[in-house]
């Protein structure tokens, strides 16, 4: 039964086939960039304790995610369905698997992560316009509209915005990379390791570079609306997030070439210090424009990403008014009652602030499936070798098996530091299970 699935994916096409290599790896780089790149320098230094540990912690959080990018890509190119790592859930580990992950991604993390976003952007827009509370919540979800409205147009003109967005995004970050590379004179990349350094600081510094890397599998989200998913989606993946390594090490690097270590730990905002030091006031204004777009960017991905799956799960029959959410625009073929839930609970969230506390609850969790994910590659191969599979993961089972090992790592750190969130977490995930021994029955 699951072969023969397996073997039909193409047999309901609805989605238009709009998309791109160029829009696929845009959204990768879109989703995964957004505002951390800017922050987080600061938070993993000062959990390194030194810079050299600072910069081996981004580069092992890069070879952990690119190491799960490669495996989850031979799984996307051999099941490139609209839904993504829902989908493969659905199909590695049975129906149950897939609905959970949809339900916590529907109801709470990306309706919360589009909120979170919309206020950030808010938020750095203060750097510009002076506002009051209000007036941030009522930009936040006018920007949420327009997106929304921007991606009901055509998954096209959302696929066009999200590639205008990604280079905007990156100038900023070569700008800093570059001149702060051949400029800066701090040359603050050594010691490798200093006196107050630990083992479990260095795994709070890399625990936070992967936060940073996070959001490149919501690529998959979109595969039934590529052109050609089987060869596209697993290189949008691997080239995505090896630009995205680039940039994360180039900005590092040239934000300790420009900065001392001890300013660099003490700053909230490290990439922007870097640049007042190199352009002076302008250095700051040009920093916060570039931080508008790049969560502008990520904002547009996650919108084009999450509608999909409250699609994929109602053309299923998993999810409750199943007809209104698998309803397609009649002009442009999008999602457009998925894409219009997803503004109105992000709107809820926005108005009443409650996205962060419900979107840290659910991280935890949803590290759970994206491990089910990366070790669903040795049940691809042992459940369905007669799969045609255009790419396979390079390295085989050594890549996955680092992969896995990321994903545990988060996991385990989070039970440890955090014990209540990680099960308040499982608590709201928990709570689908009645809704979808309901849908079963019915």
């Amino acid at each position: 039964m699951e072969a023969r699935k397996l073997e039909t994916y193409e047999e309901k096409e609805i989605l238009k086939k709009e998309l791109g290599l160029l829009e696929a790896i845009a959204i990768v780089i879109g989703v995964v960039i957004g505002s951390g790149i800017f922050f987080k320098p600061a938070i993993v230094a000062k959990n390194a304790g030194a810079p050299g540990l600072g910069i081996l912690a981004w580069v092992v959080g890069g070879i952990i995610t690119i190491a799960a990018g490669l495996t989850v890509a031979e799984i996307a190119a051999a099941i490139p369905k609209t839904g993504g790592l829902y989908a493969y859930l659905k199909e590695l580990y049975g129906d149950l698997a897939a609905f959970l992950l949809g339900w916590v991604q529907i109801a709470v993390y990306f309706p919360g992560s589009v909120a979170a976003l919309a206020i950030i952007f808010s938020i750095q827009a203060t750097a510009f316009i002076p506002m009051t509370e209000m007036q941030q919540k009522l930009l936040a979800i006018f920007v949420l509209f327009f997106l929304s409205v921007a991606n009901i147009i055509s998954t096209k003109f959302g696929g066009k915005i999200q590639t205008v967005a990604t280079i905007g995004k990156l100038i900023p970050i070569f700008v800093i990379a570059i001149f702060g590379l051949i400029k800066g004179t701090a040359h603050g990349f050594t010691p490798m390791v200093a006196q107050e350094s630990t083992a479990g600081g260095f795994g709070l510094a890399v625990l936070g570079t992967l936060w940073a890397y996070d959001g490149w599998i919501n690529v998959g989200n979109i595969a039934g609306e590529l052109k050609n998913p089987a060869k596209d989606l697993p290189k949008a993946i691997i080239i995505g997030l090896g630009l995205v390594l680039v940039a994360y090490l180039s900005v590092n690097l040239a934000v300790l070439n420009v900065l001392p270590f001890d300013q660099v730990i003490a700053s909230k905002k490290a990439a922007s210090d870097a640049a007042v030091v190199m352009f002076g006031n302008f250095g700051a204004s040009f920093i916060s424009l570039g931080i508008l777009v790049s969560i502008f960017g990520a904002l547009n991905g996650y919108i084009l990403t999450a509608s999909r799956v409250p699609y994929a799960m109602a053309e299923e029959g998993l999810l409750p008014f199943k007809g209104f959410f698998s309803k397609l625009s009649p002009k442009s073929g999008t999602p457009i009652n998925s894409i219009i839930y997803i503004f109105a609970v992000g709107t809820l969230y926005i108005l009443t602030g409650s996205f962060d506390t419900l979107t840290d609850l659910v991280v935890f969790v949803l590290w759970i499936f994206f491990t089910m994910a990366v070790a669903g590659v040795f049940v691809l191969r042992s459940k369905f070798k007669h799969l045609k599979r255009p790419y396979t993961v390079p390295l085989y089972p050594i890549v996955p098996f680092i992969g896995i090992a990321g994903g545990l790592f988060i996991l385990i750190s989070t039970i440890t530091t955090s014990t209540n969130r990680a099960l308040l977490g499982l608590g709201v995930t928990l709570i689908g299970i009645p809704i979808y021994m309901y849908l079963k029955r019915k």
